[in-house]
């Protein structure tokens, strides 16, 4: 059975929309840690949106990288899309209905990167077994929080946490189970 975990960049102030904020920070230990959350992965699960930049952006990458985000298999949570254009990408329309089974099928990790309405349905629905957050030292005070105003409170259990040059803290956590 497979983890699915969840990998976001956020902010001190908790966005997570268009990461561009978190490239003076990148170094050689986030890429390593990256890199290992990467290869743990037996498949990707995203939002239509991330999806779409990522389909864009990755098969013509000289990135280290591109080869296996590639060729690993892609899942994309959609109620647009018909069909996918990205090599081993199958759509799925019903999130609690179709991760479940995926979940079943799949050993390893199942990882979600950005994704940021899909991840919110994910924590809700209690599917999610692992949250990676990669924190910055950078407020923005707008733009889409990974949790908005109005979210059902949620417990988690923080399982690590480890600095970075430049202040970057990852927070790993795993959702504290009811009772």
């Amino acid at each position: 059975m497979a983890r699915l975990v969840i990998s976001e960049f956020l902010t001190l102030d908790g966005v997570m929309e268009h990461p561009a904020w978190s490239a003076p920070y990148w170094s050689d230990d986030i890429a390593a840690f990256k890199a290992q959350e990467m290869q743990a992965a037996q498949a990707l699960l995203l939002g239509r949106r991330t999806y779409e930049a990522f389909a864009q952006a990755w098969p013509g990458s000289a990135d280290p990288g591109a080869p296996r985000m590639n060729a690993v298999p892609k899942y994309v949570v959609t109620r647009t899309l018909t069909h996918a254009t990205w090599q081993n990408t199958t759509v799925l329309q019903d999130v609690e209905r179709d991760v479940p089974r995926l979940k079943d099928t799949l050993d390893g990790d199942l990882l979600v990167y950005g994704s940021g309405d899909l991840a919110l349905t994910l924590l809700r629905a209690g599917l999610v077994d692992e949250l990676n957050l990669l924190v910055y030292p950078v407020t923005l005070g707008a733009g889409q929080r990974l949790f908005p105003d109005g979210h059902a409170p949620q417990t988690l259990t923080l399982t690590e946490a480890r600095p970075y040059p430049g202040g970057v803290l990852l927070l790993r956590y795993a959702p504290t189970p009811a009772g």
